[in-house]
């Protein structure tokens, strides 16, 4: 009889070299773009190193950014292409003489497809009113995934279940900066309409209804936030603290009545010149009758999406970075956390822990954009991430 683990190992090495190819190809392409544009300079003018900082400032064009799909949930292997436009903005003068920074506006795209044949298409944008004092994302996109669910059995052991999900997303968010810019508030809007595939439909799992076969989600809320990052993609020192919530009724279209709630922070301290540590705390309540699919869950590296859920959750991770050699960085983090349905059972399961190392490269220096690799050890297997600016960008 055929080894199966072999087999699925055999296809992801297949598809790891198309994803080696694809990669080497464009980066390939992009050096062609650059002759062609022989006063765009990938050299910086401070220290001669690689850097895409002009590029992205001066070409006018997109940089297309090739992306190994790593998340364990999606078959551990794919890959993306994300061509995404940067377009700095200098600080301005407010009214009352103070400096006020303006995030840079990002427009992209996305196709993805991956080892478990998953794959995804969609675009987005992020940016600012300078002078309303407006900032704003949107994005939609279209996907046919296949994901792993985790019924609760009686006996204590975990039963995985293989799902597929066709699904149209749309997210919307809208924030207005106070008079002092570090804080803002606003309202966002999120759609899910989605057709999921269950291997057995007179056997649906435990944690399933038979609405969720062909549902809508439509959620409404708001958000405020501080951020006091020094910027956005890889921050060197500052903290971002953020409470929001959503909440979906049958009067705004949606097939569930519940709320979500959601707390994250976030902070960066320069522990020596050379040394950066970093602290990520979040917290997710679910209130009603949420569909399985968004009921709180566990992010963290090592960790696959969706394999520890409850009504709540609590996040927490230490990171630290040492910049130990020009624009080379190392990365150590670890972090624990639990999923539960009531608070006073919170911790009585076994807490979900992961650890990990990895590298960065400063590859735009007026951005203050590092790209680098995460390796991750969860509590059953390792895996690893390709992370553009920080794991923790949100």
């Amino acid at each position: 009889m055929r080894d199966i683990h072999s087999d699925f190992s055999i296809k992801n090495r297949k598809l790891f070299r198309k994803m080696v190819f694809i990669f080497v190809f464009c980066l390939f392409s992009f050096q062609n773009i650059m002759a062609q544009k022989p006063h765009i300079s990938v050299k910086d003018s401070l220290d001669g190193a690689f850097d895409l900082s002009d590029y992205i400032i001066y070409a006018h064009g997109f940089i297309v950014v090739p992306t190994l799909i790593t998340e364990p949930a999606l078959g551990g292997i794919g890959g993306a292409i994300v061509p995404i436009f940067l377009k700095k903005h200098a600080p301005v003068i407010d009214e009352n003489g103070k400096k006020r920074f303006v995030d840079p506006d990002i427009t992209g795209a996305m196709g993805m497809y991956t080892g478990n044949k998953s794959w995804v298409a969609g675009a987005f944008r992020a940016g600012s009113f300078i002078k309303s004092r407006i900032m704003y994302r949107v994005g939609a996109g279209y996907g046919d995934v296949n994901m792993s669910f985790y019924e609760n059995l009686p006996s204590g052991n975990d039963k995985e279940i293989d799902l597929n999900f066709k699904s149209f997303v749309f997210y919307t968010r809208v924030m207005k900066q106070f008079r002092n810019g570090k804080w803002s508030a606003g309202p966002q809007y999120f759609l899910l309409d989605s057709k999921i595939n269950f291997p057995d439909l007179n056997n649906l799992p435990s944690f399933a209804k038979i609405k969720d076969i062909n549902s809508v989600v439509s959620q409404l809320g708001g958000a405020i936030q501080f951020d006091g990052r020094d910027n956005i993609f890889t921050p060197d020192k500052g903290t971002r603290i953020q409470f929001d919530f959503f909440w979906s009724d049958n009067i705004l279209g949606s097939d569930y009545d519940a709320w979500r709630i959601n707390f994250s922070a976030i902070g960066y301290y320069p522990l020596t010149k050379k040394l950066i540590g970093g602290l990520r705390l979040e917290g997710e309540q679910a209130i009603g009758n949420p569909p399985f699919y968004l009921r709180p869950g566990i992010n963290l590296r090592g960790v696959p999406a969706a394999r520890y859920q409850g009504k709540a959750s609590v996040v927490s991770e230490g990171e630290l970075r040492w910049d130990l050699y020009r624009r080379w960085s190392l990365m150590g983090y670890a972090g624990l956390a639990s999923a539960f349905n009531d608070w006073d059972k919170a911790f009585s399961k076994p807490v979900v822990y992961n650890y990990g190392t990895g590298f960065r490269y400063l590859i735009a220096r007026k951005f203050k954009l590092r790209m680098g690799v995460d390796v991750a050890k969860g509590p059953e297997d390792w895996a690893y991430y390709v992370v553009f600016g920080s794991n923790w960008l949100r």
